[in-house]
């Protein structure tokens, strides 16, 4: 690998597989950043905006249907990826489906060694379900890092969105050492380089 991690061109993002379970992902070795969110939170638009690709992630006008644990390399390079969650939360998905969806989430954030950092995307206009409180504190059992996404920021006026930001950081006041959070826009391409620079440090061979 010749490039640097501050130079990672996140457009070569490329698709390697599905797997339904967490034993049939890429071998557990290199480095992963993986998204998670509600399924009508923006998880694939923010995907696609920041690899620069209309369809990398599939985007669906009725949200569930992300059933798969996907995954995609960066610059040629199997050894770094990003891999995209079944998205959770969605009322119109069966709740034995949900769960099943659910186990093989949290089955991944426990068990992936190679996992980095986790990108949990919320609309700003609805952060902090109790799910996502549940994948907070499933990083934080591991001690992993975690960068929030407050999606659809242009959606509101600057003054609630900067409102909605500070009561989040205000409510994760206790995971303050391991999570980070921002507002992000995908129609917008709002705090792009932000969410890159944090990519980029979990994506470096020393992080």
């Amino acid at each position: 690998m010749t490039d640097t991690p501050a130079r990672l061109n996140y457009q070569t993002a490329q698709f390697m597989i599905s797997a339904p379970t967490l034993a049939q992902c890429p071998a557990d070795e290199g480095v992963e950043i993986a998204f998670a969110g509600r399924s009508n939170a923006g998880k694939s638009s923010a995907i696609n905006t920041l690899t620069r690709q209309k369809a990398l992630a599939r985007t669906s006008k009725t949200p569930g249907r992300t059933q798969l644990i996907n995954a995609f390399s960066i610059e040629n390079d199997e050894s770094r990826r990003l891999i995209d969650l079944p998205g959770y939360g969605y009322a119109k998905v069966p709740e034995a489906m949900k769960r099943e969806w659910q186990s093989h989430l949290a089955d991944y954030l426990r068990r992936r060694r190679s996992l980095a950092g986790l990108i949990l995307l919320m609309d700003v206009r609805h952060p902090l379900s109790d799910f996502d409180v549940q994948l907070l504190e499933m990083a934080d059992a591991r001690e992993l890092p975690v960068h929030i996404l407050l999606t659809k920021a242009d959606k509101l006026k600057q003054g609630p969105a900067k409102a909605s930001l500070a009561s989040v950081k205000r409510q994760l006041g206790e995971w303050e050492d391991l999570v980070s959070v921002q507002l992000f826009s995908s129609l917008k391409r709002q705090g792009v380089d932000d969410a890159y620079a944090v990519m980029n440090r979990w994506m470096a061979p020393d992080a």
